[in-house]
């Protein structure tokens, strides 16, 4: 592994098990691999009305347990899924479980934006502690606040070194770093730390009362490579308009960034008739092939060397943060 900052510290391994959801089985493969242990063994099935049945054939007892599951669509039914897998290790007498949540649902529902509704990121985080999690481990939140919304520790990690990994190995010139929106600025800061070039945000004009339209660009993108980030691709609506604006304003090529590749609702035909030079995601969500064969210029980069990485720390208590120490 070459992470900057690990440390080569050894994992106890008979202390140490990983098991997986359904949600995103690929990754937790080769998040053991990196780690060099084998996964947990348990059996995920399907009651014929839907109700998910997990049964454990390792033995937990006294172990520290990590299961990965990311709360992706069928966002319910994954998350459901999560909170049986720690309700069965809890009973099973598991020492320490960790939740690792590469991809947190209901994170964008962090607060009221109106009367009568709900903060479902929090209602989330007292479910998964309910169900006997003892600290969480997760990749990109949407938002900083929801780490306050656990009552146990959460490890909070940033796909920024991966990410930024590809598009170094470009080695792209005239390079501008764009925010979509202003409160995107810190993400964009972050790879400009690591990739240098210009920084240039978007400015939106509210047109509704959940609708935005860019209107604006401060700072140059006229002849210009510019490196457009986000935490996650949902409907796609947002990188789209700014592609599209920094195009009209002479842009030489886009490429797009995104820790999460939810490609829900429109994404597709979005993405299919906008002009990207490249679009680089993470595996914290599964792709199914028709992702691969509708987005152009596709790259997924894998979270597992830098999530095994935490977790071996996590277990070894030993510092996570060091991981992004430069």
């Amino acid at each position: 592994m070459n992470i900057a900052g690990q440390s080569n510290g050894n994992v106890a391994i008979g202390a140490l098990k990983v098991f997986g959801g359904s949600g995103v089985p690929l990754l937790t493969d080769r998040i053991c691999e990196s780690i060099g242990i084998k996964r947990g063994h348990a059996k995920v099935e399907r009651f014929p009305d839907g109700e998910a049945s997990i049964k454990l054939d390792d033995d937990v007892r006294g172990k520290d347990c990590f299961v990965v599951q990311s709360t992706c669509p069928p966002v319910n039914d994954n998350l459901m899924e999560l909170l049986i897998f720690i309700d069965c290790l809890r009973r099973a007498s598991a020492n320490r479980i960790t939740a690792v949540i590469p991809y947190f649902g209901y994170a964008r529902q962090d607060r009221k934006a109106e009367g009568r509704t709900p903060i479902t990121a929090k209602l989330v985080a007292n479910l998964i502690v309910k169900a006997g999690a003892h600290r969480v481990l997760a990749m990109d939140l949407h938002a900083d606040q929801i780490q306050g919304f656990f009552d146990i520790p959460v490890d909070h990690l940033s796909a920024v070194p991966v990410i930024a990994r590809h598009f170094q190995q470009l080695d792209l010139k005239d390079v501008v770093l764009l925010s979509p929106d202003v409160g995107n600025i810190k993400t964009a800061s972050a790879y400009a730390d690591r990739l240098g070039g210009d920084l240039a945000v978007i400015h939106k004009k509210r047109t509704g009362g959940d609708t935005a339209t860019a209107v604006s660009i401060i700072g140059t993108v006229r002849d210009k490579t510019v490196l457009i980030f986000d935490d996650m691709i949902t409907t796609a609506g947002t990188v789209c308009s700014a592609a599209r604006l920094v195009r009209e304003h002479g842009a030489r090529a886009v490429y797009i960034g995104a820790t999460h590749a939810v490609f829900a609702g429109p994404a597709y035909d979005r993405i299919s008739q906008a002009e990207f030079n490249g679009i680089c995601v993470t595996d914290t969500i599964a792709l199914p092939e028709e992702a691969r064969r509708r987005v152009g210029a596709l790259t997924v980069v894998s979270v597992a060397e830098l999530m095994g990485e935490a977790i071996r720390r996590i277990h070894n208590h030993e510092s996570v943060s060091a991981l992004f120490r430069q």
